[in-house]
Order: C-alpha cells, then structure tokens, then sequence
C-alpha cells in the first residue's frame, strides 16, 4: 500500500518532499488512510476537518474522532463549521453542492494562509467510477468521460491508485480505526444509489468491471490529448477574432456542432441552446443567451459578447462634463470650432439644441434625419444598412434635446436638421470617450 501510491505520486508528481501539505481529513476509512500514508512517506502535513452540521451528533462524533486521531498522530489540525442548510437555502443549491462549495473555499483559503502547497484530498478508484457512471447518466462529451483527475490546480488525489476494499484491508492490517457516515449507507441520492445498487449490479456481468472502466478512463485520457490538440487547431481556424466565428470555417470542421460546443460550453451556454444554434446558422438575428454571455447570428459571423447591464439614461441640464453610461461625456458651447470628422465628436448648431439633452439607448421608434439627407430613417434601419449587428445596436445611444428630437447617432451620425450652416453663430460640441 506504502509504495504502491508513493509510486503513484511520484509518476503523477502530485507533491513535492519539501513544503507543507494540507490533508482533508473527514474521519472515514479513505481519509484517515491519506493521511497515514502521507505520514509514513515523510511528508509535512496538517490537517483540516469541517463539520457541516448535517448529521447531528454523529457530525459531532466525527469531528471528535478526527481530533484524537491527529493528536495521537502529532498532526496539527485546523477545524471549520459551517451552518451548511442556511448556505444552501441562500444560494439556491443542494445541500451536495452547497457542501462541496463551502468545503474547497475554505480549504483554499487556508491553503494560502499557512502557505501549503497542495490540499490532499481522498478519493480512490470506486469514486474515479462512481463518477464516470454519474457524468453518462447526465450526457457528458469526452472529457466528463476521463474521471476524477489525479491533479486539478492545487487539489491531489493520491489515493486513486487504490480501491475501496484495499484501504480498508489496509486499515484492519494495522488496527486502525474509522468512522462511518450513516447517510452513505442508504441510495438517497444518485451517487450512492450507484456505489450500493448499480456497481454492484455491474459486478455480477463482469467481476472486475471497475478495473475495466478504470482502464477505459485510462485510455480516454490519453485520447483526450490528441482531441485537445485537435480542436486547438480547429478554433484557430474558424476564429476570427476572440469574439467572432466564421460560420463558413466552422461548417467545412468534420463535426461542426461539437467544436461549437466546446467553444460555448465554457461560457455556460446550454446544450439545448448549442444545439439549436447548431441547427439553424443562417438566420441573421438569432440570439442566445447564458448567465454571463450572449450571441447573435448575423451575416456569416456568430458574435459573442459578456452581457451587460441595460444602460441607463443621462440628463445633461447644461454644458459641463458628466462622467456615465460607461464613460465620459463633454458638452461645450463655442463661437467657432472647425466641423468635426470622428465618430465620437458631433459639432451642432448650438441654437438649435434646446436643454436639457438627455443621452440614452436606441428605442425601436426612434427616427432621425441623418446629415446629408432631407429625409427621416429609423435608427434601427439606419444601423442595419451600416451592418452594425444586434447587440451593438442594443448598445447605440443617441442623444435627445429637450423636445425630444434625435440630434446624434452617438458613434455614427448627427441629426441634418441641427447641421452647422453658414448661419451658425454658436456651435454645441459633444465628444464621448470610453
């Protein structure tokens, strides 16, 4: 048991002699195993136990449990509670994950703190299979199909070398004692259901049918590199931009939804949502939307951009400057100034613009008598000729006098009827910069 995971954690090279280690220990055969392991083979360790208060006295059994054992041991231990059902409640998540979550922020703040280098943590082989089983069960792609990995960041595993029956054959061979969390013990929820009924129904067609996922998890791993390798290329190609896809490109890829989502997924947008998209890439205007980004469809490119709060509105009573909406607003009234040519500067004939102005985003009524022309245009129509694209336009100002008349396109046109003529005695300049 001692060489077979140093073996292990000196081919994954998952810790490192010198430093310190941080152990999470919950008192149950796997961790208490980590941690006499890690022990024996010489390493500097603490210890970290959280009660989540989930269990009633048997939490508390636990925790007392794992106190003796590191002070028999001389391993200082740090201890943390947590009022797990409020967590869980508040944030809107299972009591699962609401665990999961409070446990790995804690362990990586007190990683830093006593300046460890790894925390150690005590999955094994059955829960490499358990998992497996868990991510099928949901739909996963190849890299939910590659198991538990040895390292993620500053998390170790270097018990998944060792299944189940071998800790505690370990742990009996030496008389040392562990806890044991009832709640594992009943198919409540889907991982036990599939650690007491669906692995061991998998046992009676095949005796070693772990070892055998194991080996497949195995080998996906190392297919998983050539695929990685792959769809780097793939992104390359069909990127144009960190922002744009080419939907040409992306439709000459042998499998052009599957590299859509792995372009997508990590900006949490669903598989429904990608399949969809996948589905229908030539409908200009098509938008999707996750938590944090959103894409729209539009002339051969998919754009993709982090959502953003609905702007609010500015209202300017009279020249000055005024630093909102993302950004810095300067209004001034002058005798003369020559015509200005960038986007982000308007030059109007001051007594045609009645204060106050207001600044806000494009509304869908809105109209406006672009410079050089006599006649009217909707902004949106006007913003499509230009082939400004959906969600650019949601993020159009324009700026509106005190009648409420459009007299800029901000970043595109001034309104002809507030031009500068020959007439103009006073000019209202207008810049905007980011």
């Amino acid at each position: 048991m001692w060489n077979k995971i140093a073996e292990f954690i000196e081919k994954q090279h998952l810790l490192k002699p010198e430093g310190r280690h941080l152990v999470a220990v919950s008192g149950g055969a796997d961790s208490v195993a980590l941690l006499l392991v890690l022990k024996r083979l010489g390493y500097t360790l603490e210890a970290v136990h959280c009660n989540f208060h989930l269990r009633g006295a048997e939490s508390d059994r636990d925790e007392q449990f794992v106190c003796e054992l590191c002070k028999n041991k001389n391993i200082p231990l740090h201890l943390i509670h947590f009022d797990t059902e409020t967590y869980a409640h508040l944030h809107q998540v299972s009591i699962e994950m609401a665990a999961r979550e409070l446990r790995y922020s804690y362990f990586e703040q007190l990683r830093r703190d006593i300046d460890a280098q790894d925390i150690c943590v005590a999955h094994h082989q059955d829960d490499a299979v358990e998992t497996l089983i868990m991510n099928l069960l949901r739909g996963t792609g190849i890299h939910g199909l590659t198991g538990i990995r040895p390292r993620n960041g500053h998390v170790v595993r270097p018990l998944l070398c060792v299944s189940r029956h071998e800790i505690e054959v370990f742990l009996d061979s030496i008389g040392q004692k562990y806890v044991i969390d009832s709640s594992n013990l009943v198919n409540d929820v889907t991982r036990n259901k599939i650690r007491l009924d669906i692995i061991p129904m998998l046992k009676t067609i095949n005796p070693k049918a772990s070892e055998s996922i194991l080996r497949t998890t195995e080998r996906l791993r190392e297919a998983e590199k050539v695929f990685n390798k792959a769809m780097a290329s793939a992104k390359m190609e069909v990127m144009t931009d960190e922002h744009t896809i080419s939907i040409a490109a992306l439709q000459a890829q042998p499998s052009p939804e599957y590299l859509l989502h792995e372009l997508l997924a990590p900006l949490g947008f669903s598989t429904d949502s990608i399949e969809r998209l996948s589905g229908d890439m030539t409908r200009t205007g098509s938008v999707f939307q996750s938590e944090t980004h959103e894409l729209v469809v539009d002339r051969g490119q998919i754009i993709i951009e982090e959502r953003r709060e609905t702007p609010k509105t500015l209202r300017i009573p009279e020249p000055g400057v005024y630093n909102d909406l993302c950004g810095k607003w300067r209004i001034v009234c002058q005798d003369s100034v020559e015509i200005s040519k960038n986007n982000h500067v308007a030059t109007l004939d001051a007594d045609k613009v009645a204060f106050p102005l207001t600044i806000r985003v494009v509304q869908p009524a809105d109209r406006f008598v672009p410079f050089g022309m006599t006649g009217s245009k909707l902004v949106s129509d006007y913003l499509t000729d230009k082939k400004v694209h959906l969600l650019e336009k949601r993020r159009t100002y324009v700026v509106t006098d005190a009648k409420e008349a459009i007299v800029w396109v901000v970043g595109h046109r001034t309104d002809n009827r507030f031009r500068v003529t020959d007439a103009t005695r006073r000019i209202l300049k207008i810049s905007f910069s980011d």
